[in-house]
């Protein structure tokens, strides 16, 4: 306790405090867009509660994952060494989760090009089946987040209530923005394309990133910030013509 009160009299634990939050958050971006298009998948009953469910284990996991901080920092230590680059169990677990992404969005983008083809559909029929399948696949892809934005995390700050408060105040984040954002991209179906395109190019970054090659972060934003505001302008476009057309009727 006494601890936590000399921190919150540091002004460089505060900055520290604030810079992780901001970082937790935009690293969420691409979960949330992931949870967002996997829940859509279910029943309408389901899939409050099926975010909920999913975000809240997301949230005890990465707080146990805090507690192992030592043992996630060791994960950068290289295991062996291919094409003149040593892999570390981080690079494997990004590797595996960028190509876990890619398979996941080419399916989802085959079964909206050819949604006849529902033998693809990764959710089974049944709901209780789907349901714990997108429970598995939420957690999956955020142990892939969890353990590269906490070995960031140790490298911004070695003070351990920091980094558990700014994972706590992202994942409410995700939670109060995982409806609304399922909601906008069901409603607008243009949506989902693009957001299958974000996680093509999360899910290459993540194997580029595992392989060896620094992908800046602030390059993969500024792309998907240009192609949402591409998307934005196309939607409003769409919109006034509607309405025009629903004038001269």
């Amino acid at each position: 306790m006494q601890d936590i009160l000399l921190l919150m009299q540091d002004p460089t634990a505060w900055i520290a405090l604030i810079t992780l939050i901001v970082m937790e958050v935009v690293l969420g971006i691409d979960n949330l867009i992931f949870i967002s298009i996997l829940t859509n998948k279910l029943p309408a009953v389901h899939r409050e509660s099926a975010r909920r469910v999913g975000i809240g284990l997301a949230l005890v996991m990465r707080l146990a994952l805090l507690g192992t901080v030592a043992w996630i920092v060791q994960l950068t230590t290289p295991v062996f060494e291919a094409f003149g680059h040593g892999f570390s169990w981080k690079d494997m677990i990004l590797i595996a989760g960028g190509l876990f992404l890619v398979w996941k969005a080419t399916k989802e983008i085959h079964h909206n090009v050819d949604p006849v083809d529902h033998d693809e559909d990764f959710i089974a029929s049944s709901v209780t089946t789907g349901f714990a399948a997108a429970i598995g696949q939420i957690l999956l892809l955020d142990l892939v987040f969890s353990v590269d934005s906490i070995i960031t995390a140790v490298g911004m700050t070695p003070h351990l209530p920091i980094m558990v408060i700014s994972v706590i105040v992202a994942v409410t984040v995700m939670l109060v923005a995982s409806g609304p954002l399922a909601r906008f991209i069901e409603k607008n179906p243009t949506i989902v394309m693009l957001a299958l395109g974000f996680l093509l190019m999360i899910g290459t970054t993540l194997i580029a990133e595992g392989a060896g090659f620094h992908v800046p972060k602030g390059y993969v934003y500024a792309a998907m910030a240009f192609s949402a505001l591409v998307e934005v302008l196309n939607m409003l476009s769409r919109r006034k013509r509607q309405r025009e057309k629903a004038l001269k009727q």
